[in-house]
């Protein structure tokens, strides 16, 4: 196993640290973070010119081919600057689904947008109890002629209010869950911005007699949850390459400030309780990177990487949290403020822990794939 960067590799991290830096520092993610849509408009064409949203796609549909790898030294750059984007909706979540499930008409007319950033969409999955398994997709899907007609409520719907088109997971009369595509100008489509920990663009997306052509299925009638299961390890490695970054931004901001703050005169870095904390921040994060970059080398040697994608999301999730609360309490009462940098990620820990599963949901996935 080879886990040496490319020339190309490090360039494009060098690149994104760079652009993240200049263009979004802390200051504007609190801006863009209060905003109505929560992002800037004019970086997502940035990115764009930069390739990025396309950077996965293949070259037939406007991308550029890229390994998972590369998406992954993306994603945790982004994580490094906490940076508010619908990428992840598009590019991750929806764009994996239509690249792995879509058609071929669907895919040369959707994913050339995204990659061009035209397009953005988002998931419509989770519903009022916010479970992952199959049966927690009850939206019924009512056949009427050459359509389907949709009733219901969708929650947490990430970027539904940036939205263009959505992907619908709904269960039509005797089937199991479809994944339906959808405008969202749709007029029998009300969405509603949810407030939430991380202040991210999760949203609450009220469907009344919605009617969608049979045309507009993604993949087969009843096979929705398949696919939606066949991009949910990718994505939960590529939000994991998310909080890994920001668990290094944590360090790094933190050990800046225990160099500077002072108590009975002296740096607060020289005690030993915070030098303890420092290591065990230090040593979560290094087994989290590392599981990290081993998993994504998995995922572009075509192995199976769906248990080891769970365990890494499962110990990420936890492992970010805890980096994230010692940053904390190393800054003290200022670090709960809305001033204090590190504020963002702490908030960041608890909201990326429900992205594409939570921890007790990855535990099962390993006991479940373990007891095979």
């Amino acid at each position: 196993m080879n886990l040496d960067f490319t020339s190309e590799q490090n360039m494009l991290r060098d690149a994104a640290a760079k652009f993240f830096a200049k263009e979004c520092p802390f200051d504007r993610v609190k801006e863009l973070e209060e905003s109505d849509d929560g992002y800037a408009h004019e970086l997502w064409r940035k990115m764009a010119e930069l390739g990025w949203q396309g950077l996965i796609f293949p070259e037939a549909y406007g991308g550029f081919e890229a390994g998972f790898m590369d998406l992954i030294i993306l994603c945790e750059e982004m994580g490094k600057a906490v940076f508010p984007s619908p990428f992840f909706s598009t590019v991750i979540q929806c764009g994996l689904i239509i690249l792995e499930g879509g058609s071929e008409e669907q895919k040369k007319e959707l994913l050339p947008r995204i990659a061009e950033g035209e397009l953005i969409m988002a998931l419509a999955q989770l519903e009022e109890d916010a479970g992952y398994l199959e049966s927690s997709i009850a939206m019924p899907a009512v056949a009427q002629g050459e359509n389907y007609v949709l009733n219901g409520t969708k929650m947490f719907v990430t970027d539904a209010n940036v939205s263009e088109k959505l992907i619908v997971a709904a269960r039509p009369d005797g089937e199991g869950p479809t994944l339906f595509l959808l405008d969202t100008e749709d007029p029998g489509i009300r969405v509603t911005k949810m407030p939430a920990i991380g202040k991210d663009n999760v949203c609450e997306v009220i469907f009344e007699n919605v009617s969608i052509p049979k045309s507009d299925i993604i993949g087969a009638i009843g096979g929705g949850f398949d696919i939606l299961q066949s991009i949910e390890s990718k994505g939960a490695v590529t939000k994991a390459a998310e909080m890994v970054g920001g668990a290094r931004s944590c360090i790094d901001i933190t050990a800046a400030y225990a160099k500077e703050r002072e108590q009975y005169g002296l740096p607060i870095g020289g005690f030993q309780i915070i030098q303890h904390y420092m290591a065990n921040m230090l040593i979560k994060y290094d087994v989290s990177s590392n599981y990290l970059y081993q998993v994504a080398w998995m995922v572009d040697e075509g192995m199976d990487f769906e248990t080891e994608a769970s365990a890494l999301k499962a110990s990420v999730n936890e492992n970010f949290k805890f980096i994230s609360e010692r940053a904390v309490q190393i800054h003290g009462g200022i670090g709960t403020t809305r001033e204090a940098n590190i504020a963002l990620f702490y908030r960041k820990a608890k909201s990326f822990e429900y992205a594409c599963g939570d921890t007790e949901y990855h535990y099962q996935k390993v006991m479940d794939n373990l007891l095979k």
